[in-house]
């Protein structure tokens, strides 16, 4: 390729190297460990839901004939309580005391919810109103028959759908692998966020996003590490990555044109491609592989580094694991804004209360606080150096 290219050139190839990613296998995880999983087949219940007739209120179970001519007084004969074991048959002419989600008894058809209902002494309980019968009986099955899908493929799990999954007698589901990613940040200037700084050193705030926009993006993060600008201790870390099974890794800072640029200096001799993008902020970038895995390389800059992930290949990743794509949208400029000729824009914004869209910070790729008090971007084309308040751009949720 050529040493710069565009966004749209540099966006088709990234998808072309993460393509091999798409066919996932497939794994059973825990109920414990499956919510934000995928499911991978439709998931069967063995059992019907719910599995036995119980009671919908607390109150009484009683034979539908044997109250319409209500109010009348019966004798109570037992009582019913939601644990195991079935219940006595229910004899003509007498009630048992039930409890929610008990088992209804045979020969009952109906509940009579005990706020219709008094004592009536010795033994009895007074029903005011007649019951037809199936009221407040809930039936097996008829929330789901015993082989029917509870759950769908290709469904992102959330709380319910693993309720509904333990309810149906599952202890274990079947979902998509997910993609394995190694997160790496270079720099000799980068020590652990919290460490006392010495004069010249920044938190490294890279491996953190993107550790978590992996995450976020329905990955995993299976080695994440931070290196100097060596290249054999970038070479181990790589080689780290390789044997923790990643199937992408994710670089920052080394590429670009100065001196003590690790990233270019390993992988550019293995026949990747380092170079420029037309945009800002993010204008370095690479892509190569290293011992078959692809890599992707991101500016050190810590907003050029998420810009880049989040236009590159969070759709990709996001499309594997069947989560929705980032939204886009169309709204007015809140105020003029400048641009540089040539590259594409992508400035941090917000909405505002009106539902137009307003630049957050400058244009610089060090503005992390700037970035975190966004929640889009702002896209301004290549020919484009200018925009009045009013105009029409396109965003990009954050």
């Amino acid at each position: 390729m050529a040493d710069r290219i565009s966004v749209d050139e540099h966006a088709a190839f990234v998808r072309s190297l993460l393509a091999g990613l798409g066919a996932r296998p497939t794994e059973r995880v825990a109920l414990a460990d499956a919510l934000g999983r995928i499911t991978a087949s439709p998931v069967e219940s063995p059992i019907a839901l719910p599995p036995f007739r119980n009671s919908q209120m607390d109150g009484f179970a009683v034979r539908a004939d044997d109250v319409a001519d209500a109010p009348l007084s019966l004798p109570i004969a037992g009582e019913v309580a939601a644990t195991a074991g079935a219940p006595a048959s229910l004899e003509p002419g007498t009630v048992v005391r039930i409890m929610t989600g008990a088992q209804v008894p045979d020969g009952a058809d109906a509940i009579v919810p005990v706020e219709d209902t008094e004592p009536d002494g010795d033994g009895s309980v007074r029903i005011r109103s007649a019951r037809r019968t199936g009221e407040y009986v809930r039936e097996a099955g008829s929330d789901l028959a015993a082989g029917a899908d509870v759950l769908p493929a290709g469904l992102k799990l959330a709380s319910r759908h693993l309720a509904a999954a333990a309810a149906s007698g599952l202890t274990q589901l079947l979902v998509r692998e997910r993609v394995r990613v190694a997160v790496i940040s270079t720099g000799s200037e980068l020590v652990a966020p919290g460490a006392e700084l010495e004069p010249g050193e920044i938190p490294d705030s890279n491996g953190t996003a993107l550790a978590a926009a992996v995450r976020a993006a329905g990955a995993v993060v299976v080695h994440e590490a931070r290196v100097r600008d060596a290249v054999d201790r970038l070479r181990a870390e790589l080689d780290a990555a390789h044997e923790a099974d990643a199937e992408l890794v994710l670089t920052s800072g080394g590429i670009s044109q100065g001196a003590y640029e690790v990233v270019r200096e390993l992988i550019e001799p293995l026949g990747a491609w380092v170079g420029s993008v037309a945009m800002q902020p993010g204008g370095p970038q690479a892509t190569g592989a290293y011992r078959g895995i692809p890599l992707i390389g991101f500016p050190g800059n810590p907003v050029s580094a998420q810009l880049s992930f989040e236009l590159f290949v969070a759709p990709t990743l996001r499309a594997i694991a069947g989560l929705p794509q980032a939204r886009s949208e169309r709204l007015e400029l809140a105020a003029p804004l400048a641009s540089v000729a040539g590259k594409r824009q992508f400035l941090r914004g917000r909405r505002t209360d009106d539902g137009r869209a307003e630049v957050v910070g400058g244009p610089g790729s060090h503005l992390v606080a700037a970035l975190a008090a966004s929640d889009l971007l702002i896209v301004v084309p290549e020919d484009v150096t200018s925009l009045d308040a009013g105009a029409v751009v396109d965003t990009v949720e954050l």
